[in-house]
């Protein structure tokens, strides 16, 4: 196990207590007893973890200032460890025990660094029944296709599961449940481990029966160890987004606006678009085909406001795939979906004779 922190302490309560931290972290951690024996390692690892009692010790040294220095005290020597944190450089000040699960998950983001973070996708509908989720399936199965690791999210608990479109209902693996109630850092590897997938495509979506609520917290935590460890998340989002949804307009690069051409559906897309542009960063345009009154989607586009990303076409082939849960199997050909699709991954800067980003 590579250590994350160096652990610079005289203090042997000290340095029992960060040991155990690094443990619940699951990252190694290396103490050390003087400034001398701290300088041949000091610009090595992520985190360096200064004890009160030895922080005169370190500043006299003359160690180089860098970044990812804590000084740690203990709740009954609090006296003078901002001047102690200022001498040696230190950028936070964690107490024991109140810092403790600060303390674990500033560990845990030492051991996995992050050299790009992913790309958030949110995709919505101006109304219900317009294949917003199976859009969503579609992008997620196309970036995964040219090698970009790929994290489908079914943002709906009343949707009846994502899983069924892609033929992965009866896979082991992690689903909504089993995060509901998460606080604090999760590991991007032990997200990506837990969850069913195909091939670079992993899903999360809902048990059968009724949902579980899920909190703030854990869906924060969620999308944080999401865009570590994924080149790309799409998210499917409903029309009444919950706090599941609204979490992520708000971390999402882009968000599309499925709307069907048709005049009732523009004027839905409308008043989606103002509730959405509350929500999320960037928002386009993606309108669905046939137009039964001969409504353009360049003329939707105008009257929304927004920019047109794309058209997609009705492909009668789709109901029939769908009801045998086999959604590669539209993207492995050309077609409407598989053609959009492909054209947004692209766009989003994702290309097969590209490297993807590592994210650990």
């Amino acid at each position: 196990m590579t250590n994350a922190a160096m652990i610079v302490t005289s203090d042997p309560v000290i340095g029992d207590d960060l040991l155990r931290l690094a443990a619940a972290a699951d990252t190694g951690a290396e103490i050390i007893r003087d400034a001398g024996e701290a300088r041949a390692g000091w610009q090595g690892p992520p985190l360096v973890l200064v004890g009160a009692e030895s922080a005169e010790e370190i500043a006299a040294a003359g160690l180089p200032r860098r970044q990812g220095v804590v000084l740690v005290a203990r709740q009954a020597e609090t006296d003078d460890v901002y001047r102690k944190a200022l001498q040696i450089g230190a950028q936070d000040l964690a107490v024991l025990p109140d810092d403790e699960s600060w303390l674990i998950d500033a560990m845990a983001a030492a051991s996995e660094p992050v050299e790009a973070w992913g790309t958030t996708v949110c995709v919505c509908s101006s109304r219900g029944g317009t294949g917003a989720s199976v859009f969503a399936a579609g992008l997620a199965l196309s970036a995964a296709r040219i090698g970009a690791r790929t994290l489908l999210v079914d943002g709906d608990p009343l949707g009846g599961g994502l899983e069924i479109v892609l033929g992965l209902e009866d896979h082991e693996g992690a689903r909504w449940p089993d995060f509901a109630d998460r606080r604090g850092r999760l590991s991007a590897a032990t997200l990506r481990e837990a969850l069913p997938g195909l091939g670079d495509l992993s899903v999360l979506s809902w048990r059968r029966g009724a949902p579980v609520p899920v909190t703030e917290d854990a869906m924060r935590s969620l999308l944080d160890a999401a865009t570590r460890g994924f080149d790309l998340v799409v998210v499917d989002v409903p029309r009444h987004p919950g706090e599941i949804g609204r979490c992520a307009l708000r971390a999402a690069d882009v968000t599309y606006l499925l709307v069907p051409a048709e005049v009732r559906a523009a004027v839905a897309g409308d008043v989606t678009a103002a509730a959405l542009r509350r929500e999320t960063a960037e928002l386009r345009l993606i309108v669905r085909t046939p137009a039964p009154g001969g409504l353009t989607p360049e003329v939707i586009a105008e009257a929304i406001g927004l920019p047109l990303a794309g058209v997609l076409d009705c492909d009668r082939r789709l109901p029939a795939i769908l009801e045998e849960g086999d959604l590669a199997q539209a993207l492995r050909r050309r077609g409407p979906l598989a053609d959009l699709c492909g054209q947004l991954v692209s766009d989003l800067g994702f290309h097969p004779q590209e490297p993807m980003a590592e994210a650990a």
